[in-house]
This record gives structure tokens, C-alpha cells and sequence, in this order.
């Protein structure tokens, strides 16, 4: 079998990379050694650029209807024990209400979407189907990729039929199989067999301890309608309990019964040996009383890495998602770093696969994502510190007056510690590329990088800033599927003509969006701003030359389309 890419992995990142290239047809097979999507809940919590991303692939809105039913509230709460006292919550809004309210924020949260909790398991049905409708793609799943072969101009990867694939008996076929492919990107997570060949080490912070979220977890994703009954509490998304015995944390999976349990071990405990009773028993030290819970599924991880690799390539071999960087999930930033790799390395593949751009361009993809690799698990091992290493007082869960101050002082530390961890607008849209060869330097420094604040700005290198138009659509839906010329000076209705044609000339890849908004040309100060398929800033300015030596800088042109 020959393809252009093959994609090793089928988890969230493998997917989206799989419907960027599927999209522009780029010839594209993934390898996965599971069938069909991921039975188990992980990644709870989409960041609202993410689903900036899945508004421009066109299927945000039904990601949005995933999940916890449209009037659910996401708040998160802290407790001593779930059946006892409160300590602290933060609401946020519901999927329905975040529709309406994202057209009324400005400022740090001027968006096109807010984010959206919902487990990954369902996000990755909508992500498959979406790959399924590519005829450019290929799936091969219940096979796992063992071995690669370097050549000169491609790599072959072997493949066996992975043993425990439940894949129905329909025909024979081989055990084995040989696919040529001129790149390889593996998606397939932590344990990557696409790192191993490379032998490329991971660099950072591993086997931290804390009193929470470092050390071995334990995980139960279980079914109990009685759960909300014994709460007593309005509903919320993610719970925590914090007390001296059992600290754990849990989110809802579907606002009806569904829940995923992750209880930090104790000294002692071997993660190893504990079954679902085990881990159902740590749910009702949690809890407080015992209650109805139907295991589903249980596993044991470990929480304190901040790791990235210390490459994210090596000649036609590249890593995204886990493969390249692995999270402590506070501020729930691992999956969608990952598929933001994903959105930085489909566009560029492609454009070299269609004999649009060099290869050379493919180079700055570690140039561009290690450093956000770095910044974000810095990000996600400062947000767990602060909730890990703050302890629960001796006092805490005494019906006294020591007890209450105890608690109150709890509470007012962890709901800090919300607002920090889950209202994060500067992590979410602050990532840069400054440095990058595909960015034009623009003379000026960014605003500073901060989690809770969030400056639009159309210097080069950032995510463009947006804008509900007069008639009511964002900005973003305007531009086109590669790269965009905005124009924020359309009233010039003589000069817009001839730039039209210009670009109509070099039948190359960039939608004109002409806007006539004051507003718009406010945020954006220039006229003219070129905007990168994955939506980067890639230059701005008040004249535009010669338009293909203006791409030709973006993304190191090398032929006309073929």
C-alpha cells in the first residue's frame, strides 16, 4: 500500500490531522491498533479555540450538542465530601446559554465560541464520522504499526493485526502489512511507537508527588442515577473533594447518571491490585455514604508529568498530541494542544504534498508547536501545585466553630484557585509563533502571556482578532478554507478590484475578505492582514506588492499548484 501520509493513532489529534489533509485530498491512511472511538471517558473539557477549530472545519455546533443535556450548568464545585459541605463554586455557563453569551463578551473572551465540556469518547464519534466522508483517507484500524524503515524519499511502516482488535470475522485477511508513505506522524499517545524508533527522549518534570494530582490515580467511570439525590446540591460538571482521607475529583459525563471518578492513592495503595470494588469504595470515601454505582470501566494512571519531547521531528517522521507532550490534566490543556498540533501540521503537509510550498515548510512545525509544548505544560503544572500541594486543614470536616473557619478559609482559597485554573483566556488564544520564519516581524512585542488575560492583537504571529460583523456573523466565518487576505479598508471599492484580479492571477490558495467595519479596522490598525490557514497572523500592512511574494514568505513557495 502507498499513501502521502500515514497517520499512526486515531485518538482525537490522529483525526483531526486525518480531516485537515482529507479535506485538501491529500492521499492518507491511518493506522490504529483500535477499532471504531474510545469507550472511556478522558479529556473532559474543550478550550474555546478548539472549538473556534471545529467551527471552521464546519461541525462546532454539533459538538456542542455532545455531551451534558443544553440547560446543564458548568460549574465546578469543591467539597469536604460530595454527600457534606460545600466549599466553593464556580459557575459557568450552560451549552445553550453559551451561545447567546458569547456574542455579548469583549475583551479577554472576545471569541467566536466558548468552551464546551464534554468527553472526549463523544468527540471522537463526531471526529471519525467527519474522517469517514474523506475519500482521500483510508482507516486501518485493528492494526498496530511495530516497525518503520527510513528511506530516502518515503518510510515503509509494518503492521500487524493487533490481536485484541474486536473487529468482525466479514473476510480473511493478513496478519501483516507493509504501508509505504512519504511521511509519518504519530498520534499514538505517551507510549509512542513512533518515538521509541525515533529514540527521542522527553524533557521536562516526571514523578512529582503531591497530596493530589501527583502519583498514581485510580479511575472509575460508573452509572448511578441516586448520585445527584445524595449530592443535594445544584447540579454542577466537575466535582472535587478535598479532605484528608480521599482526595478525588469528578465531571459528568451525560447530566443524567454518568460520571468518571479519579481518586488520588495513598501510600500503601498499589494501583495494580485495585479493582472496581476498589476504586467504588474510594467513590464512597469521597462521597461520604455508600450509594448505587455500576462500574463500567476502572484503570489506574499516573498524574505529575510535564514532558515534552525533545524533538517533535526527525526527517520525514513527526510527533503531535501525546506522542509529544504529555499533561497533568489540570486546566485541561493536553487534548487540545494536541489537536492544535494537528491544525499547524495538516495545512503545512499539505501545501508540500501538492507541490505548493518546499519542504523546508514542514520544518517549522517543531519550530512552532515545542515552544507552545512547553509553555502550556508549565501552565498546567503551576495550576497543579496550587490545587496539589494546598492541604486540607485537621479541622476541616468538624461541625464546630474551628471547623467552620477551616472551611471557610478552604473555600475562599479553592474558589481562587477555580478562577485561575477554569477562567483562562490568556492559555486558551495568547499562543504564539514569534520567531517563526513564516511570521513577518513586526517591530513590536506581543501583550504579556498570562492565563487569565487575553490582549487581541493583530501583531504577526497570534491567533486574528475576532468581530461579530453588523449582520451578525463573526469575522472568522468569513475566511477562507487556506489562507486569507483580509481587507479591513473595503469601502476603496477601485483599488479591492484590482487586488481581486491580482489574486485571481496566481491561482494560488487565498480567499480576499474584504469587510467595510470601522470596528474591524480598529482591532486590526492595518489594512491589509494575511491570515494562515490553521487562523495565525502571518503579516500585516498598508500596501500589498506583489501578492505570490507575499505568500512566499508564509509559507516558502516553491511551484505553482499542479
Amino acid at each position: 500500500m502507498r499513501c502521502r501520509v500515514a497517520i499512526v493513532g486515531s485518538g482525537p489529534v490522529g483525526l483531526c490531522l486525518a480531516i485537515e489533509l482529507g479535506r485538501r485530498g491529500i492521499d492518507t491512511v491511518v493506522v490504529s491498533d483500535r477499532v471504531g472511538t474510545s469507550p472511556h471517558p478522558q479529556a473532559n473539557a474543550t478550550q474555546a479555540r478548539t472549538m473556534e477549530h471545529y467551527r471552521r472545519l464546519g461541525f462546532a455546533e454539533t459538538i456542542r450538542a455532545l455531551g451534558l443535556p443544553p440547560e446543564y450548568p458548568t460549574d465546578i464545585t469543591y467539597f469536604t465530601r460530595y454527600g457534606a459541605w460545600e466549599l466553593a463554586r464556580f459557575s459557568l455557563p450552560s451549552a445553550r446559554d453559551a451561545r447567546s453569551l458569547i456574542r455579548t463578551l469583549g475583551g479577554s473572551w472576545s471569541a467566536a465560541e466558548l468552551p464546551h465540556r464534554c468527553s472526549q469518547m463523544y468527540i471522537e464519534r463526531v471526529l471519525l464520522e467527519q474522517v469517514r466522508c474523506l475519500p482521500s483517507v483510508r482507516l486501518l484500524q485493528g492494526w498496530r504499526a511495530e516497525r518503520f524503515e527510513a528511506h530516502s524519499d518515503s518510510v515503509t511502516v509494518h503492521a500487524h493485526a493487533a490481536s485484541d482488535a474486536r473487529t468482525p470475522a466479514t473476510e480473511p485477511r493478513a496478519d501483516a502489512l507493509a504501508l509505504n508513505a512519504q511521511w509519518v506522524v504519530g498520534c499514538d499517545g505517551p507510549r509512542s511507537v513512533v518515538r521509541r524508533h525515533l529514540g527521542i527522549d522527553s524533557e521536562g518534570e516526571t514523578g512529582v508527588v503531591r497530596d493530589f494530582m501527583g502519583g498514581r490515580m485510580a479511575m472509575l467511570y460508573f452509572r448511578s442515577p441516586d448520585l445527584y439525590r445524595l449530592i443535594g446540591r445544584a447540579p454542577a460538571w466537575m466535582y472535587w473533594a478535598f479532605n484528608r482521607e480521599r482526595r478525588a475529583f469528578m465531571a459528568a459525563i451525560d447530566g443524567r447518571g454518568e460520571f468518571v471518578f479519579h481518586a488520588q492513592l495513598r501510600a500503601g495503595e498499589d494501583a495494580d491490585r485495585i479493582d472496581a470494588r476498589g476504586v467504588r469504595a474510594m467513590l464512597f470515601q469521597a462521597l461520604g455514604c455508600e450509594c448505587m454505582a455500576e462500574p463500567m470501566s476502572h484503570s489506574a494512571w499516573t498524574a505529575g508529568h510535564a514532558l515534552v519531547a525533545g524533538e517533535l521531528a526527525a526527517g520525514r517522521f513527526f510527533l503531535a498530541g501525546d506522542a509529544a507532550h504529555l499533561f497533568t490534566p489540570t486546566g485541561g490543556l493536553g487534548y487540545n494542544t494536541g489537536v492544535e498540533d494537528a491544525f499547524n501540521l495538516g495545512w503545512k503537509l499539505a501545501m508540500v504534498a501538492r507541490g505548493l510550498a518546499a519542504p523546508r515548510l514542514l520544518e517549522t512545525y517543531a519550530l512552532e508547536r515545542r515552544p507552545v509544548a512547553l509553555r502550556n505544560t508549565a501552565f498546567a503544572r503551576r495550576f497543579a501545585d496550587s490545587v496539589g500541594l494546598y492541604l486540607p486543614h485537621e479541622h476541616l470536616e468538624e461541625d464546630s466553630d474551628r471547623g467552620a473557619q477551616a472551611r471557610a478559609a478552604a473555600g475562599a482559597y479553592l474558589g481562587r484557585h477555580a478562577r485561575a485554573e477554569f477562567d483562562i483566556p490568556g492559555i486558551t488564544f495568547g499562543a504564539r509563533y514569534d520567531g517563526s520564519p513564516l511570521i513577518a516581524d513586526a517591530g513590536e512585542a506581543p501583550p504579556p502571556d498570562r492565563a487569565d488575560a487575553y490582549h487581541p492583537t493583530s501583531i504577526p504571529g497570534g491567533r486574528p482578532p475576532h468581530a461579530w460583523l453588523r449582520d451578525g456573523a463573526s469575522l472568522y466565518d468569513r475566511f477562507g478554507p487556506e489562507f486569507t487576505l483580509l481587507d479591513a479598508g473595503a469601502g476603496d471599492e477601485r483599488s479591492g478590484a484590482e487586488l481581486s484580479a491580482a489574486l485571481e492571477r496566481t491561482a494560488l490558495p487565498i480567499t480576499l475578505c474584504r469587510v467595510d467595519d470601522a470596528a474591524v479596522r480598529e482591532q486590526y490598525r492595518y489594512r491589509f492582514t494575511l491570515i494562515r490557514p490553521d487562523q495565525t497572523v502571518a503579516w500585516r500592512g498598508e500596501r500589498i506588492g506583489d501578492p505570490r511574494a507575499l505568500l512566499a514568505r508564509a509559507m516558502f513557495l516553491q511551484a505553482q499548484p499542479t
